[in-house]
């Protein structure tokens, strides 16, 4: 044998041998990624409307027009289902439809019914309307029972407390603890009102603005029931159903464009290690956010963390990530959105939202 055919079939050799190693580590890491996740595991993306009409406020409203628009775009490329089915398929660890979704309501306006339930029906779209209670029928924008009677078996109504309010203002003088007993007390009132006028109770809370703290998050999963807020975010097993995310689909957050990414989303499977809490007092210095990250297909590499516009640098440290927040504290509602790609299925998103809730100096929590 020549030296040049010699180096030939040196090369040549290396050159499978090096694609057998690239196809082990592929094969390798693909038997990683289908060991932790799968695209027809239990994932759920929960949409949230307010108002569908014209003459609503912009930031909580989309037009019917937009709203019909959003149904068809589902109906084409999406599995709309019952949220009940969707929440007790993810605690027994079973399986939902590829790119499954559920449809929410948060406060119990009359638009909904005329704007909004057409379309559903329409489509036979399942959906669920957070309601007041306290308020329902009492005001002209409000549904009334009997239209709320008249909207089932489509529509689901569950917990959005008596009225309202603020769940994390005090009272002057008022104990952590006897603050907490008030808000429960509210809370299962609620309940037991949409029980005897409903003949039902689904132990679902929609927290008032999105606002909780931890020791309200524990406290409602203690008493069996399961919240829901409104930072961003797929739902899956790992999920926290003290606080279950939902994406909000009206106002700057209406365009197709944006939602679609949201939609294809995934629940990124992380463990918050600190801050512990989401309240937080006026001009507090919020230092890092640290999570765990629990599964080999987000692609950590990618990982990005937002904050107002501005993307956050973090640390790793094998699956523990310290993003660097050092940001102050401010009266309003915020939060830090953390994304990374599928290792499995590149085009989507994991996605964790970590929510901030400051009040004022007075202690009053901003609309």
């Amino acid at each position: 044998m020549s030296i040049t055919l010699f180096i030939r079939t040196l090369l040549t050799l290396l050159c499978i041998k090096c694609l057998l190693f690239t196809i082990g580590d592929v094969k390798a890491q693909e038997a990683i990624a289908a060991s932790t996740f799968s695209t027809a595991d239990a994932n759920l993306v929960i949409l949230q409307y307010h108002h569908v009409a014209s003459d609503t406020p912009a930031s909580t409203s989309v037009t019917p027009e937009v709203f019909a628009e959003h149904m068809a775009f589902l109906a084409q490329n999406y599995k709309v289902i019952d949220l009940a089915e969707a929440i007790s398929a993810i605690q027994n660890k079973q399986s939902l439809p590829k790119k499954s979704v559920a449809i929410t309501f948060d406060d119990g306006f009359t638009n909904i019914l005329t704007n909004a339930h057409p379309v559903l029906l329409k489509h036979k779209f399942p959906y669920t309307i957070f309601i007041n209670p306290a308020i329902i029928g009492e005001f002209a924008n409000q549904l009334t029972w009997a239209q709320i009677k008249q909207m089932q078996p489509l529509a689901t109504f569950a917990n959005h407390t008596l009225d309202h309010a603020h769940l994390l203002e005090k009272y002057p003088g008022e104990t952590q603890a006897q603050w907490l007993e008030r808000v429960m007390q509210d809370v299962n009132q609620a309940e037991q009102i949409m029980l005897e006028t409903l003949g039902y109770s689904k132990k679902w809370l929609a927290y008032p603005f999105g606002e909780f703290n931890h020791a309200l998050k524990q406290e409602l999963q203690v008493q069996a029931y399961i919240g829901f807020g409104q930072q961003s975010g797929a739902v899956s097993r790992f999920s926290d159903f003290g606080a279950l995310p939902r994406f909000p689909a009206a106002g700057i957050y209406a365009k197709i464009s944006a939602l679609k990414v949201k939609l294809d989303s995934l629940a990124m499977p992380v463990k918050l290690i600190a801050p512990a809490t989401f309240e937080f007092t006026p001009n507090t210095v919020i230092d890092e956010l640290i999570l765990e990250v629990t599964s080999a297909d987000v692609r950590l590499s990618a990982f990005a963390c937002y904050f107002k516009g501005e993307k956050l640098k973090f640390m790793a440290n094998g699956n523990t990530l310290t993003v660097k927040v050092n940001h102050t504290s401010l009266a309003g509602r915020a939060r830090i959105n953390c994304t990374a790609p599928s290792v499995s299925a590149p085009s989507r998103y994991y996605w964790f939202s970590y929510p901030m809730f400051t009040a004022t100096s007075e202690g009053k929590f901003l609309d």
